[in-house]
């Protein structure tokens, strides 16, 4: 039977912080046969990529208010060494198109990029700079064939993502 580590990011969501940072060191506490309990308030469909790069699969409960219950548990197969660690940009070619969407107040960004990104040619990549995880735009891009990688800075103040066209 798994044993869960409760990760409640509603307080952060709530006051329109980024819990993304938060997730993946509490990932990095866990320890071998361990699973996370995240609650958020809304489902994290993006995260269910990343956490199945590292070896998690989820299962999803809604709560009442629209917020969630998520399950992240180990999967039965231990995912290697090159899955878990952070994507690689190493054989994406620089970008076509850069774009500085910090300044900009939803759902602005997310149009910019789609926008910019219907104009790549097959395997080109875009970069751009956003205050926050465009958690909105992943399923947009994921629909239109795109493929992404992102993560934010240091800092936490800047998500940087890079989004390449289908070849």
């Amino acid at each position: 039977m798994t044993e869960y580590i409760d990760v409640d990011v509603r307080p952060i969501l709530r006051a329109g912080g980024e819990p993304f940072s938060v997730i993946m060191a509490a990932l990095e506490r866990l320890k071998l046969g361990q699973g996370l309990r995240l609650y958020a308030t809304f489902k994290p469909v993006p995260l269910f990529a990343v956490m199945a790069d590292k070896g998690f699969a989820h299962s999803e409960q809604a709560l009442d208010g629209g917020e969630w219950e998520v399950l992240f548990t180990p999967a039965a197969v231990k995912p290697t060494a090159a899955c878990t660690g952070t994507p690689s940009f190493d054989n994406w070619p620089e970008p076509a198109v850069k774009l500085d969407n910090r300044d900009l107040d939803p759902p602005e960004p997310m149009v910019r990029i789609l926008a910019a990104a219907e104009n790549l040619r097959p395997g080109e990549t875009l970069s751009a700079l956003l205050r926050r995880e465009p958690v909105f735009l992943f399923p947009q891009l994921e629909k239109r064939g795109y493929r992404w990688l992102g993560g934010f800075t240091p800092d936490g103040a800047t998500y940087e993502l890079t989004v390449r066209a289908p070849s």
